[in-house]
């Protein structure tokens, strides 16, 4: 909001800068000032804190209410039936990360740096970047049941041909009506906020998380349910990737209208598939786990540890994205960030605003974590583990995934910057990506410590191989 005021108040100091659309400052300038501390913002813990702990909240609640489902759905038909499905559910759901969070972002830019404020700006600033997500949910979406395919056979799972197709066709349609949905709500918030004078930085992302696994989640078990059933339908399945084939190339034209989002469908594809691959991972450990006795309550926590993880991070994310296209010049960081690999030290314990905000989302793990694991234990009492020594373990593996992805974050933003690439579109989703693989990763820890506490003897992994006969 100060760097706003400041470049109102000197509009020949400061330009446009055509790769990101965003303003910058001269680099004398910029290396005469100082950072963006409490005398150049008016964000305070405080402030940042009361627009975040709601959204978050809200968030939560979607979170615990996708854990329920993913629950309840994993005793479906096509769910059992089809074991590859399970490790479909992380990448798809992390799309929010991939997708609309960045798009949450990269418009929660455009609005703190005024780029929507004009009505004619703005049509074209969301036509292109709803086109955009379209095509990346239709191409991702394929990738990601492509991957399931190959998980599956390389953990000596077979392969069926129509069930591939199930899987397929599921995927694209899930991915492309979740995006629609999402997108259009991520437009409306940002808008919204912008005209309320909220920053959507603290807002959008929360949203997007606390909808976009509900969503997914049922969308998913829907729409595979649907093609399951009609599985013996032999053109059902392929028209509908066709189709999504042929919508491809004039979402592709609409998107075009914005050099910035052009720039992102030439060179973007990178992050999002390798995020895409590296959720997939977790997929397969939700996959091995919840058949097993000793993981009972995995489906239900699963998405809200990941979860958290991934809102918490992007929201960090978006903020300091913010913060360096305002006040920086893409490829060279400001003087009160010029280191490229920060220390933990830095990262939460430094005066600049990025590090206040830092500590804000840190101190919002514990508590939130414990009004969620409430709420699941309230609902489904019967379905998961309720033991303090439990609750103590999830608590320390939530803490440690955030305080791990707010680190990475910091690193991750100013690398990116350095590199004059646009953190909005590829750090959020290395990140969610990241934050999806350790959530399940730990959670499943936390289950196999939780075992040789009570039992004194560690119970055997999901991922080791079955024993040869004796």
């Amino acid at each position: 909001v100060a760097a706003m005021e400041t470049r109102q108040r000197r509009p020949e100091e400061l330009g446009l800068l055509q790769a990101f659309g965003t303003g910058s400052r001269p680099d004398s300038q910029r290396a005469a000032s100082t950072p963006p501390g409490p005398e150049l913002s008016r964000e305070t813990a405080w402030s940042i804190g009361s627009q975040v702990t709601l959204p978050f909240l809200f968030a939560g609640l979607g979170l615990s209410g996708a854990g329920i489902l993913l629950h309840y759905f994993q005793h479906w038909p096509v769910f059992t039936e089809m074991k590859d499905l399970l490790t479909l559910v992380p990448p798809l759901v992390g799309l929010k990360g991939n997708l609309e969070m960045t798009l949450a972002s990269r418009l929660s830019t455009a609005a703190n740096t005024g780029q929507i404020d004009d009505p004619r700006e703005q049509y074209r600033v969301v036509s292109s970047n709803l086109a955009l997500v379209q095509v990346q949910a239709a191409v991702v979406g394929l990738l990601a049941a492509v991957a399931a395919l190959l998980l599956g056979l390389a953990s000596g799972q077979g392969l069926d041909v129509v069930e591939a197709q199930v899987l397929c066709a599921s995927s694209v349609l899930t991915a492309s009506l979740a995006a629609c949905a999402l997108g259009t709500l991520m437009v409306c918030i940002v808008v919204g906020a912008r005209k309320l004078g909220v920053n959507p930085d603290n807002i959008a992302t929360p949203i997007a998380a606390s909808l976009g696994d509900l969503i997914t989640l049922s969308l998913l078990a829907v729409v595979s349910s649907f093609f399951y059933r009609h599985r013996d339908s032999q053109y059902l399945t392929p028209l509908v990737c066709v189709g999504f084939a042929a919508l491809t190339p004039a979402c592709v034209l609409i998107a075009k209208q914005n050099p910035p989002v052009v720039r992102i469908l030439k060179f973007g594809w990178f992050p999002i598939v390798l995020a895409m691959l590296v959720s997939s991972l977790g997929g397969l450990i939700l996959n091995k786990t919840l058949s097993q006795p000793q993981f009972r309550g995995m489906a239900v926590f699963a998405p809200i540890m990941c979860g958290v993880g991934g809102n918490l991070v992007a929201i960090q994310t978006s903020r300091i994205s913010t913060h360096l296209h305002l006040w920086g010049t893409p490829g060279v960081l400001p003087l009160w960030m010029k280191k490229c690999w920060p220390s933990p030290c830095s990262t939460f314990c430094s005066s600049e605003i990025n590090a206040t905000s830092a500590r804000v989302l840190l101190v919002l793990v514990v508590p939130g974590h414990l009004a969620f694991f409430s709420i699941v234990s309230l609902l489904e009492s019967q379905s998961v583990p309720s033991e303090r020594t439990f609750v103590l373990l999830y608590l320390l593996a939530g803490l440690v995934q955030v305080t791990v992805l707010l680190h990475l974050a910091d690193v991750a933003v100013r690398l990116a910057w350095r590199r004059a690439l646009d953190p909005d579109d590829h750090c959020i989703p290395y990140l969610t990506g990241l934050g999806d693989l350790l959530g399940t990763g730990l959670l499943a820890l936390c289950f196999l410590a939780h075992g040789l506490l009570r039992t004194g003897v560690w119970p055997s992994s999901p991922l080791d191989p079955a024993p040869g006969p004796s």
